[in-house]
């Protein structure tokens, strides 16, 4: 997901915004020694240096330190069982580029001279952008960590990835979902201030007028202006209601919107996007954001990968998993373990040729493809709801290609 911040934003709205070989479904399996050895390695194995761009302070922390912990937690397991393959340690080396695109870029050449191999990019695409043309120049592969704008990688070049689901997809099933609940008019609301707040309800309204919906208005505002007393008005005022409101606003507008919004005795549904999936929704929205409904990357359900990761998470850190953010930043290591494993090779270049030929890798949220999706991946969408203030699932679902609108 794409994020906010004064200082990042400003910097932001100067850049292009943008937003794995086959492969068994669980990585760890066989594979033949490189026919030569690329730096970090010998015919047995070595050290892959992973470097982590990582907004730990600033407008991404919500995000990028949540991911950051998953990312940790991924790495070290694969460490106690000897290495990837058992073959090749990861070295992760992780520095703050404090929500700021152009420290991104300081932080990426600097993890590049210090020897890393691959890099995460941060969950933004703005300053993804930034640290993934440091890594195409020097001619590494580069992953974010949970940004989702799909014109992220062809704004950067091939070997940038997403370990992300594309904001197409997500607010494909957002439109999906209004349909089926029978809502056949919807207000819009969203930001031009980043790419993110503004190209999710344009998706959404692509598919949702195309499916016979109507969109009867759409708004915008300000990221972090925390005033929505005219948005809440013109919509109070529209006769008649809108069936839902759709809105790509994240932490912490979309809580302040919607306080704003009940308060002015406006009771229509309200769906978002992933940006939701942070206990500040509900901690910040209280019961005003009952019955909200959201797109997200993956939920815990019992059994699935990701609940134990979750619970091995907890083990780990001492605190709960309570964003989804955790695993979308695990799934870039599965990404990672899953090529390197395939190519038998930590070189740059074969392992940015085997991501991009990836097929059902078993990430932590669930199922990964590569191949054939233009270094986006096609995974499943979780559709989550606030349900006796806490997070229950709706549903899972891999949006049909064909109905995902192009980035």
């Amino acid at each position: 997901m794409d994020r906010r911040s004064g200082l990042a934003l400003a910097l932001a709205a100067t850049l292009l915004v943008a937003g794995c070989a086959s492969q068994t479904s669980a990585p760890g399996g066989s594979a033949a020694a490189p026919a030569s050895a690329a730096p970090g390695e010998s015919a047995g194995g070595g050290t892959l240096v992973i470097g982590y761009a990582a907004g730990l302070t600033g407008a991404l922390a919500p995000y990028d330190g949540p991911a950051s912990k998953g990312i940790q937690l991924a790495v070290d397991k694969i460490n106690a069982k000897g290495g990837i393959d058992g073959r090749w340690k990861i070295d992760l080396r992780v520095q703050d580029m404090r929500s700021d695109p152009a420290q991104g870029a300081v932080v990426a050449q600097s993890l590049i001279d210090g020897g890393a191999q691959l890099l995460i990019t941060p969950c933004d695409a703005d300053p993804s952008v930034a640290v993934g043309q440091i890594a195409q120049k020097a001619k590494i592969p580069a992953i974010s960590s949970c940004a989702s704008t799909p014109t992220l990688p062809s704004a950067v070049g091939d070997d940038m990835f997403m370990a992300s689901m594309g904001d197409n997809a997500q607010a494909t099933v957002e439109a999906d979902y209004a349909i089926e609940q029978g809502y056949r008019t919807a207000y819009l609301l969203g930001s031009p201030d980043a790419a993110y707040t503004q190209k999710i309800p344009e998706y959404f309204k692509q598919v949702f007028t195309a499916k016979g919906g109507s969109i009867i208005g759409e708004g915008t505002f300000k990221l972090g202006a925390q005033d929505f007393s005219a948005e809440v008005t013109k919509i109070k005022n529209l006769s008649p209601q809108p069936d839902v409101i759709q809105t790509s606003a994240w932490i912490p507008d979309a809580p302040t919107f919607i306080k704003q919004l009940r308060a002015a005795g406006v009771q229509t549904p309200v769906i978002g996007a992933d940006a939701l999936d942070s206990p500040e929704l509900i901690s910040a929205g209280g019961a005003s954001v009952e019955g909200v409904v959201f797109s997200t990357h993956g939920f815990p359900t019992p059994g699935s990968p990701l609940e134990t990761f979750y619970q091995d998470y907890q083990a780990k850190f001492g605190q709960p998993a309570d964003t989804v953010f955790i695993g979308v930043g695990a799934d870039a290591i599965a990404i990672i373990e899953a090529a390197v494993t395939q190519a038998g090779s930590i070189d740059p270049a074969t392992v940015r040729d085997a991501i991009d030929n990836l097929q059902d890798v078993q990430g932590f949220t669930g199922p990964i493809t590569f191949k054939g999706q233009s270094r986006i991946p096609l995974k499943q969408v979780s559709l989550v709801t606030v349900k006796d203030g806490k997070l229950a699932l709706v549903k899972q679902v891999v949006p049909a290609a064909t109905e995902v609108p192009a980035p």
